[in-house]
């Protein structure tokens, strides 16, 4: 029977100062199982591979060296699990659930069921996120890493010292490759009085994605800086909550990176719901007086003075570098702090690769995942595998959600494709008609000389359970005669695709239910 060992994980954060301070908290204990007669690297303290971050692609790149039969080292100096468990997808996607009931309570779509919205209790909401956060770091990621006895897990600051050299808090590594996965942190931009925290003694003084997370109490007003993905969903729910929130965008529209009807129809919800969003809005200067953010800027040359008790910036992120002896070691980095690396995610040293969010690349769980077996399998074995992302799937998960894969319809002209688009609104869907939720709509873009599928993009409510029906057929060059011509089951929203498809060349209010 395998021996269960108690093993302290301190709760400090990700790889990086600023994100550890962002996760302070009492230490925590963890199991780790070892399996009988494992053994812990190599006994000249050298190992065939050293995985630098304990994230989604930190574990992925240690397991499949495991798997290949080689002796790996992980370390990471923070809370293993990486952003995705810890402060990121998990966290994030639970609060948006408890919103969507919350709000649902309040706005039954079926006349003759009525519902009472009760208070709202969002302390016990945290504690509960906070909970399956631990749950499942606990069960996907330590339990998992325990085993694989190949694996030995060293807590500490990993620094590169030369070509192929590792310090990891005064003791000297000389491992024969290296990957380096040590994620990203949130990022703010350079405006007059926002103040940008360092260290856990000097913290910024806004709300991150993490730390937006973290509240115990409700702020009855809010600000958030950035209407991307991540601005999106935290606005939507912090919204639905019962909090006031104001959304400013730079760009000319929220969802500046999808599809153009998609991004307006999504503002026109959130503004029904309550949110007041303002776009092409350049910021000037962030003040804070008694207790309340001022935050002054302009819109089309208009000045603006907003204040609320909280301000949340959500502006992107920025990859963890510093600190890592990247120079010494003859690793490149990007403008943006990223590690360049090139189709096999290998550096300018050809022992050092990196994958994850540190490249600045992608910036999503599974891309990340993906990059770091690529990783490890090519610094091990030199199969010269490539990082092949051409036909990456994402969601952003405010209700409706995006769901997008391949070109809009603008980057399919920009690429020099003969573009046809097909947009059906959702009010077309049987499945839409019959929950009482017709919102949103799906837009087909094709490639008219080849009747091939190039992009995909939805907005409604579960959207994300449609669109990998669409990067198959895009990956796998399905045609539109043959999307028409594939049996979707009924009543189903990615039925929804067939509709849109068969939309090219037919009138879908003409069709009977299941007609094609």
């Amino acid at each position: 029977m395998a021996k269960r060992e108690q093993i302290e994980f301190d709760i400090q954060g990700m790889t990086c100062d600023s994100c550890s301070s962002n996760r302070s908290s009492k230490p925590v204990v963890e199991r780790k199982v070892e399996k009988p007669g494992s053994s812990v690297g190599r006994r000249d303290g050298r190992f065939d591979l050293m995985v630098i971050g304990a994230g989604s692609a930190g574990f992925a790149a240690a397991i499949k060296a495991a798997e290949l039969g080689y002796r790996v080292a992980m370390v990471e100096t923070g809370t293993v699990g990486g952003t995705c468990v810890n402060v990121g997808c998990v966290p994030s996607k639970t609060l948006i659930r408890a919103m969507d009931q919350y709000h649902q309570a309040g706005s039954q779509r079926f006349r003759g069921v009525h519902t009472l919205r009760a208070a709202l209790h969002w302390a016990q909401i945290i504690a509960d996120k906070d909970e399956l956060v631990a749950e499942m770091r606990q069960s996907k990621y330590i339990d998992v890493l325990a085993a694989y006895p190949q694996v030995t897990y060293i807590q500490g600051r990993a620094r590169l010292t030369r070509e192929n050299g590792v310090e990891i808090d005064g003791k000297s590594y000389t491992p024969d490759k290296i990957v380096i996965a040590t994620g990203a942190q949130p990022w703010a931009p350079p405006i007059s009085g926002l103040r940008v925290g360092a260290s856990h003694d000097s913290p910024s003084d806004y709300l991150t994605s993490t730390t937006a997370m973290e509240l115990k109490e409700l702020p009855s007003s809010m600000i958030v800086l950035g209407a991307n993905a991540v601005g999106l969903e935290l606005a939507q729910t912090f919204a639905r909550a019962g909090t006031h929130v104001t959304l400013l965008e730079l760009l000319p529209r929220i969802a500046p990176f999808e599809d153009e009807e998609i991004s307006q129809a999504l503002e026109d919800y959130l503004e029904e719901e309550g949110l007041q969003i303002i776009t092409g809005f350049q910021t000037a200067r962030v003040d804070k007086s008694e207790g309340r953010y001022i935050l002054t800027g302009s819109q089309d040359g208009k000045d603006i003075t907003l204040d609320a008790d909280q301000l949340l910036v959500a502006t992107g992120r920025r990859p963890n570098t510093s600190g890592l002896g990247l120079e010494e070691a003859g690793v490149r980095l990007g403008k943006r702090g990223e590690i360049l690396v090139d189709e096999t995610l290998r550096t300018e040293n050809p022992n050092v690769y990196a994958a994850g969010d540190v490249t600045g690349q992608d910036m999503f769980v599974y891309t990340a995942a993906y990059g770091g077996g690529v990783a490890a399998e090519n610094a091990l074995t030199g199969a010269g595998r490539v990082y092949d992302v051409a036909y990456i799937p994402r969601i952003t998960f405010t209700d409706p959600q995006i769901a997008s894969v391949g070109l809009t319809e603008e980057q399919a002209c920009l690429q020099g494709y003969t573009v046809e688009a097909s947009t059906l609104p959702m009010s077309f869907v049987p499945r839409a008609l019959a929950a009482r939720d017709t919102r949103g709509l799906i837009k087909l873009v094709a490639d008219t000389d080849s009747d091939r599928l190039l992009g995909a993009h939805i907005l409604a409510p579960e959207a994300g359970e449609m669109i990998q029906t669409a990067m198959l057929a895009i990956r796998f060059d399905i045609t539109l005669t043959q999307l028409r011509a594939t049996m979707f089951p009924y009543l189903t929203n990615v039925e929804g695709l067939k509709l849109a498809a068969l939309a090219f060349e037919k009138d879908v209010t003409m069709l009977s239910c299941c007609a094609g």
